[in-house]
């Protein structure tokens, strides 16, 4: 039970690979002393009984590196083993813990491995998780331990005790041979995305040999694009795919790679949460997490866990576990992120329309003349230069066409198309901000309101957004967004839309006791909204849609989650069950854009396009004003809630024929790549051009023009 001499692994904060910030919640101690803390333990555990507060407090304080010059220094002093003394004196899951804290890593996973393969049976989950998520140094570092430790060789236990292609798989991670160089070829990433394709969703059976090769040995950097390419040639994320065409401990193994490749954190996450979800706790998996990641991704993995599952960690390990053996894993954890602001950054939002590179505003003005000079127009080359320019390269390109012309481009274009692609096209010329004034004046004049357009476009923009919306509708009409606001709409929902038509809402972040006291306001308000208005109603009601017409987002989010804790359940829910009309809507928008914007627009163009007949002008809207801004984040969004693409959803509409060019100018918008790929945008436009030609084809001979 000794401990043996360390292999090469890093530990503390050395861990954190140059020019990264260390993500562990265990450090190295500073004034470190190995020699008294060998005494301190000693005398923790000398005599009837044992000190377990003051074991648990120096274990769980020092890093990994620490802890193995501590045995060393225990050796030295005492002539005992440290790790033998400790299993005598503990117990139970806490002894388990405590001891599995003193091993170095590679032999901590070495003994997971170890225990997972004996005996009768296999702890197929534990081989997954440790095999999926270590990089190769590690895994070179763990079967070196292994054959150490019992002296035996790992592949040959595991190719003794697993069969089939979960085998092969296991042998494959085994080597450690994953590719690591960040360089990534565009042509092998679509080759990859290709192969996979053909090896199961296009052919009779699986060819499986080609998802080991793949999953097994490309690198993560190249692996995560192969994903977005299958996703983009098949209509369905990879794991959807593997679902359907693996099987057993095998088709788990392949997930729990992808899930690694994606996002580790979130891998992480998610097994902890389930190893204490539900009745009874998986100790051993939630023993092996916290020790393995403490001085790894700890902090990362709190941040995943609290925005996925609406809860700390900390809260519910401390929900889920008692005395020392909680006390030691709450050290682990870190911290309580419900008791303090996480500072975490919110997901990077990304467009699908980039500026183009080598850009020319007078050239592309030429390009745009000679389509609409003649008899007949070049509708498609209008499409492929002005949905692959900025909004800002538009501006430039129209003031470069009255220059070079003398005519106003947005009038040529105006008397040049019809219909859906000149409400899309000349949607595109617009500024954002005039845009949306526009959709806004139109929601309000005439007769009735198009509350939906209203509700969508208030809930959804930030203060600079909202002041610019402003400073346009009063050029354009001379007239203020707020007192068209006020004269076409009544009661709460004017209030509602007023008060985000002034655009003062915070920008700061979360406080937490404000976020509990606005908790209780929104409670009690929700408890009355379906009662009488009285003068102690009509303050709540005010008070409450203040709450969320003016506080920040991140504080929202606390509040949302404070509000789960007093009353366990959700507020969006609650809305939608104690409120009615358009002051529902409302505010249900508010919340779900809080809680997940482009998960709010995803269903927004979902509902556009399912059923009979199509919501041309909410596609046209979202897909214009989201653009630049998170179209390529609502993508993500959309296929996590439909399990479909949004891509093949349009295109599928494209497929009935009607409105050509429209379709292909939507698709060409969903479609687009980063910028930084610009061969990959090439391919892309290539492909959409072939697509296209298809579809005119299969339309009348005048559209083909």
């Amino acid at each position: 039970s000794s401990v043996p001499p360390p292999l090469r692994f890093p530990a503390g904060e050395a861990m954190a690979p140059k020019g990264k910030v260390y993500r562990g919640s265990v450090k190295d101690f500073p004034d470190f002393n190995a020699s008294q803390d060998a005494d301190a333990l000693y005398n923790a555990m000398k005599g009837f009984g044992s000190d377990k507060d003051a074991i648990l407090d120096l274990i769980t304080s020092r890093s990994n590196k620490q802890r193995v010059e501590i045995c060393q220094a225990y050796k030295s002093q005492y002539g005992k083993d440290l790790i033998a003394d400790l299993k005598y004196e503990l117990t139970g899951k806490f002894e388990r813990l405590i001891v599995s804290l003193m091993r170095p890593p590679p032999y901590s996973d070495a003994k997971e491995i170890k225990d997972a393969i004996a005996g009768i049976g296999t702890d197929e989950k534990c081989l997954i998780e440790i095999l999926a998520s270590r990089t190769n140094q590690e895994i070179h570092d763990l079967v070196a331990a292994y054959k150490d430790a019992y002296e035996r060789d790992l592949e040959a236990d595991i190719v003794g005790d697993t069969s089939g292609h979960f085998k092969k798989m296991l042998v494959v991670l085994l080597q450690g041979a994953r590719e690591e160089d960040d360089v990534v070829s565009e042509d092998l990433v679509e080759q990859d995305a290709k192969d996979l394709l053909e090896a199961g969703e296009l052919k009779w059976g699986t060819d499986e040999a080609q998802f080991i090769y793949i999953l097994g040995r490309r690198s993560k950097q190249h692996l995560r694009m192969v994903f977005d390419e299958y996703l983009k040639i098949s209509g369905k994320p990879i794991e959807r795919s593997i679902r359907g065409e693996l099987s057993g401990d095998f088709e788990k193994l392949m997930l729990a790679v992808v899930k690694c490749v994606r996002s580790t954190a979130e891998y992480f996450a998610e097994r902890l949460y389930k190893a204490m979800k539900g009745l009874g706790t998986r100790d051993n998996t939630l023993i092996r997490i916290m020790v393995s990641r403490s001085e790894i991704d700890m902090l990362d993995i709190r941040e995943v866990f609290r925005t996925k599952y609406e809860k700390s960690l900390h809260n519910m390990i401390k929900e889920d576990t008692s005395g020392e053996y909680k006390k030691a894993l709450l050290k682990l954890c870190g911290g309580d992120d419900e008791g303090e602001s996480t500072h975490s950054v919110s997901p990077q939002l990304r467009g699908t329309v980039q500026p183009a590179g080598s850009f020319n505003d007078d050239g592309d003005a030429q390009v745009l003349r000679k389509a609409m000079k003649g008899l007949g127009t070049d509708e498609g080359a209008i499409i492929e230069v002005l949905t692959q320019r900025s909004n800002a390269q538009r501006q430039q390109i129209l003031k470069a066409y009255k220059a070079h012309y003398g005519r106003d481009l947005l009038a040529d274009l105006k008397s040049e198309l019809s219909g859906s692609l000149a409400k899309l096209i000349l949607g595109l010329m617009l500024t954002p901000a005039q845009y949306d004034a526009k959709q806004l004046r139109k929601a309000v004049e005439g007769a009735g309101t198009d509350e939906s357009t209203l509700i969508e476009i208030m809930a959804t923009r930030n203060n600079q957004e909202i002041a610019a919306i402003n400073e346009a509708y009063q050029q354009a009409y001379h007239k203020s967004l707020e007192d068209d606001l006020s004269s076409d709409t009544s009661g709460h929902f004017k209030r509602i839309l007023v008060s985000l038509a002034l655009g003062n809402r915070d920008e700061g972040p979360e406080n937490l006791t404000q976020a509990h006291e606005d908790a209780k306001v929104v409670a009690e308000t929700l408890k009355l909204a379906d009662v009488a208005s009285n003068d102690s109603s009509e303050s709540l009601e005010t008070r409450f849609l203040s709450i969320l017409c003016t506080r920040s987002y991140p504080h929202l989010r606390r509040v949302f989650q404070e509000f789960i804790k007093m009353t366990n359940h959700d507020v969006e829910h609650t809305i939608r069950k104690r409120m009615s009309g358009d002051v529902r809507d409302a505010f249900v928008a508010i919340v779900r854009s809080v809680k997940n914007k482009p998960a709010f627009f995803a269903d927004k163009l979902y509902k556009s396009m399912k059923g009979a007949g199509t919501d041309e002008k909410t596609l046209t809207r979202i897909m214009i004003s989201r653009s630049e801004i998170d179209l390529l984040n609502i993508r993500g969004e959309f296929i996590d809630l439909f399990d479909k693409s949004l891509y093949h959803m349009i295109e599928r509409l494209a497929k009935t024929g009607q409105k050509c060019m429209w379709h292909y100018s939507i698709i060409t918008i969903c479609s687009r790549f980063r910028a930084e790929k610009p061969s990959l945008s090439a391919n892309l436009v290539k492909s959409l051009r072939n697509q296209m030609t298809i579809m005119m084809q299969a339309a009348s001979p005048v559209v083909s023009k």
